[in-house]
């Protein structure tokens, strides 16, 4: 037999390679050619003859799962297997074999897939018998084995083709063996026909067949005869099976009567079992009504329990203890009973809370016992805040009163006595605790609180500055300086500086060290006592002004109350500026009126010694930069007010000793140095000695005071003689100068002055010794004036064709000027010297008035050079001579 072309390695080979990519393995793969019914109808040649094809069949495991396909190849122009169709298996539904082919290789395989059903299907044509056997049974094996099913087989008869597939396993066994390729294909080909055998007819019928046939193998001819014979035979046994079960009905009977009794005993069961479904429904109904019940009684018992739990605890909450109630209604307030007052205080603010809402279910609070015990709360504390304040307002004047009662609290004659309040606030401490309390239980109390503290301790206050200053004044010995500083009017032997007013400054400054600290302390002791959200003023182990005084030698923490914030939810200090504005306002009832004795100081300090007001000044603003803590407001007020009443004081004595200046325009006939010059260069020097650092503008503004009408009065006087004017200036310029040189090279506003009067000096002197020049040579340098205006309209050479100015008027005035020179010199020096009362500036003067009187004489030889070319003069150097002699 021909080598099948199912068994061809390299067609399996080129059929895999074509569906490479597809994860699909090649089971058979055989020729075929293709084609569309030739037999028995005319067709177009070209169109309808046959085409070689390949059929192949592969598969694909994906999971538990087997798919099926059947692929149509087809060859390319190269001679190339290319994919030209895919069929699944799984909706192969009928294996047809024509029978218009004699040779029986002729099938068409339908699918119920396909979308036109009015196409015939391609009839495919095998080589031979054995090859469409082959193909089939290999199709039928992998429907059976992967896809649990088979298609319809038409024309071609089953017992035949297990026949064919029983002769053929072993040859095609042994020559899948004998092949060349892969094991795992040779393998599943044989178990697929093996598994169709065993399909098709098992052992057992096989042997049934083949005993048959044996039976009828000697009288059969052909096919037909015997197909005729044995639907004969199976049409015999059919009625004998008929007569069979005719015979039967006696059975039959006998099994329908046992039927009816059984379905009889089935209706009574159901019956029965209606009844008990009835039953047992309502029964089910009676058990979900009582567990409905059990369930709502149980939802009630654990909502009591727990009603009766949360209305104990608002019982509680609501429940006023005795000893409270007693201690805040009727209790005493004495130190020792001060615990128990103070914990019935937070007793009754933890109460009063737990009834609000954040803390208080909302629910419960319109409640008529909420109300109630609300209001009894209410009541508890206005009567408890009511008897609070009372007691305090009438302690607070108690202790004041007692101290007030006690001289030796107080300076006294011979003695002064420092205010000391340790043992006032270590009192008042004891109630610190209580007005925290009484502020969180009703902030509105405090204000009369604090204006009743504010009252009793101003009284004490202004007692101990009152007392301290009558003794400081009284024990400070200083002898009064005169007033009269500047007054041209005073004696020359009057000494201004005799009497030391240091004590007076002394006595000012010590005023200040015992009573600023005092009062800061007393700010802040007030500030932290009576509850004022406000930020320490003197931190520990320092004082408001910043020096060390005699005053802190107390506890730096002296205002420490040693209490903690009641309320946490309180603003931090210093945030509530309408606190900051209570607390001054309550620090100017604390301390209002005590400036009074500050101002009786000061004025006193003034009577003595005016100039101390510097001194008072310096020592102010030292401690009012010190004064930084807003809650001292009034202290800085104070303070400023110091400041301003020793300006004032000082501005008073200023105007007083300008008036004195102004009282000297009033003579009328005055010569030489006026008094005050000197006079104002004494007080200039005893003012700098009294600058104490920050006083600077003080003076300075009192200098430019000073100066501005002393130069004013000075001009006023020098225009009552004109003739003596500049001669009276000179000589007072001078004079300021002379006095005023040592402080104007420390002090820069001395400085100004002394530029300005060495300006004024050196005009004065120019404009005195120019009159005095002019006077002795007048008609030298008039005729020089005369040709020096005619230079400028005409030229030199016609000047002395001019009416009095020809050659012969020149000898006319050099001969009247410059004959007698020497006495002319002389009597120039006279004419300097006389009416000057400071010999000491003739000098400087006529060294002046000689280089003076050379520079005119220079420029007048000039113009006789250019004019008068011919005539002889004196040379210049000839002129200098002569001066140099005199």
């Amino acid at each position: 037999m021909a080598k099948s072309s199912a068994d061809d390695q390299e067609l399996r080979r080129a059929c895999e390679a074509a569906i490479e990519g597809t994860k699909q393995t090649v089971v058979m793969s055989i020729r075929v050619a293709k084609g569309r019914g030739m037999w028995g109808k005319t067709h177009k040649l070209g169109r309808d003859m046959a085409k070689p094809r390949v059929l192949a069949l592969s598969v694909k495991n994906k999971g538990q799962r087997t798919k099926a396909f059947l692929r149509v190849l087809k060859y390319s122009t190269g001679g190339v297997l290319e994919p030209a169709k895919l069929y699944k298996l799984k909706h192969l539904s009928k294996v047809e074999v024509l029978t218009n082919d004699p040779s029986g290789c002729t099938f068409t395989l339908g699918f119920d897939n396909l979308r036109s059903q009015s196409v015939a299907p391609s009839q495919w044509t095998m080589r031979n018998i054995d090859d469409r056997n082959r193909l089939l049974l290999c199709i039928l094996n992998i429907c059976k084995d992967a896809l649990d099913q088979l298609p319809k087989v038409v024309g071609i008869d089953v017992v035949e083709m297990a026949l064919w597939a029983k002769e053929n396993t072993p040859a095609v066994s042994n020559q899948n063996n004998q092949q060349e390729g892969p094991a795992a294909s040779t393998v599943t080909e044989r178990d697929l026909k093996v598994t169709v055998e065993k399909e098709l007819v098992s052992q057992a019928e096989e042997e049934d067949m083949e005993a048959l046939l044996g039976t009828y193998v000697m009288g059969i001819g052909e096919a037909e005869a015997f197909s005729e014979r044995l639907k004969r035979e199976l049409l015999a046994l059919e009625a004998a099976n008929v007569h069979a079960i005719l015979e039967s009905e006696p059975l039959i009977d006998e099994v329908l009567q046992g039927l009816e009794a059984a379905k009889n005993c089935v209706d009574d069961m159901d019956e029965w079992l209606g009844i008990f479904n009835v039953k047992l429904r309502h029964m089910r109904e009676d058990i979900e009504s009582i567990e409905t019940r059990n369930n709502k009684l149980e939802m009630q018992s654990v909502n009591n329990k727990a009603l009766i739990e949360e209305l104990d605890k608002l019982l509680k909450g609501l429940h006023v203890p005795t000893e409270y109630a007693a201690c805040l209604t009727g209790g005493s307030f004495d130190e020792a009973r001060m615990l128990q007052n103070i914990e019935a205080c937070e007793w009754l603010a933890g109460a009063l809370r737990s009834l609000e809402v954040p803390h208080l279910d909302p629910i419960y609070a319109n409640m008529r016992a909420v109300k109630e015990k609300r209001a009894e709360l209410e009541k508890l504390k206005a009567t408890f805040v009511r008897r609070a304040s009372e007691f305090l307002r009438k302690y607070f004047a108690s202790l004041v009163d007692f101290m007030i009662s006690d001289k030796s609290y107080f300076s006294q004659r011979g003695q002064l006595k420092r205010p000391d309040h340790a043992d006032l606030r270590y009192k008042c401490r004891t109630y610190a605790r209580l007005l925290q309390h009484l502020k969180s239980l009703d902030k509105n109390c405090l204000g009369p609180l604090r204006k009743a503290y504010c009252s009793s301790l101003n009284l004490l206050l202004r007692r101990e500055a009152r007392e301290f200053a009558n003794e400081l004044r009284a024990s400070t010995k200083a002898s009064r300086n005169p007033t009269v500083w500047l007054e041209g009017s005073t004696g020359s032997g009057q000494n201004v500086n005799a009497a030391d007013t240091s004590t007076v400054s002394e006595a000012y400054s010590k005023m200040l060290t015992i009573f600023i600290p005092l009062l800061v302390d007393e700010s802040s002791f007030f500030a932290h006592f009576m509850c004022f959200e406000v930020p320490a003023l003197v931190p520990p182990g320092g004082t408001a002004s910043g020096d060390k005084s005699e005053y802190n030698d107390d506890d730096p923490n002296d205002d420490d109350l040693g209490i903690m914030d009641i309320d946490d939810n309180d603003t931090k200090a210093g945030k509530h500026t309408g606190e900051l504005a209570a607390l001054n306002e309550s620090l100017q009832d604390l301390l209002d009126g005590i400036q009074e004795d500050f101002y009786a100081v000061v004025d006193w300090a003034y009577k003595i010694d005016p100039l101390r007001c510097i001194s008072m000044h310096g020592i102010t603003e030292r401690y009012l930069s010190g004064q930084k803590a807003d809650a001292a407001g009034f202290v800085r007020l104070l303070l400023g007010d110091l400041e301003s009443r020793v300006s004032m004081q000082f501005s008073r004595f200023v105007d007083e000793a300008c008036h004195q200046i102004e009282r000297n325009e009033r003579n009328v006939r005055q010569m030489g140095v006026l008094s005050y010059i000197p006079r104002f260069a004494t007080l200039a020097t005893r003012m700098e000695q009294y600058i104490q650092g920050q006083s600077r503008d003080l003076v300075d503004q009192a200098y430019t005071k000073f100066v501005s009408i002393m130069f004013v009065t000075l001009e006023k006087i020098a225009q009552t003689e004109p003739k003596y004017s500049d001669l009276f200036l000179l000589e007072n310029y001078a004079a300021f100068q002379n006095s005023l040189y040592d402080l104007a090279n420390v002090v820069p506003t001395l400085a100004k002055f002394y530029h300005q009067a060495s300006e004024a000096y050196e005009q004065a002197c120019t404009r005195h010794i120019s009159m005095i020049i002019y006077t002795q040579f007048e008609r030298l340098f008039l005729f020089a004036r005369k040709t020096e205006d005619l230079m400028y309209t005409i030229p030199p050479e016609e000047i002395p064709f001019q009416l009095g100015l020809s050659k012969m008027d020149l000898r006319k005035t050099l001969k009247s000027s410059l004959s007698g020179l020497d006495k002319s010199i002389s009597a120039m020096y006279k004419k300097l010297q006389k009416n000057m009362t400071s010999e000491e500036l003739l000098p400087s003067l006529w060294d002046k008035c000689k280089k003076e009187f050379l520079d005119k004489y220079e420029s007048f030889a000039q113009l006789v050079a250019k004019i008068y070319p011919t005539e002889t003069i004196p040379t210049v150097a000839e002129m200098r001579e002569i001066l140099a002699s005199m």
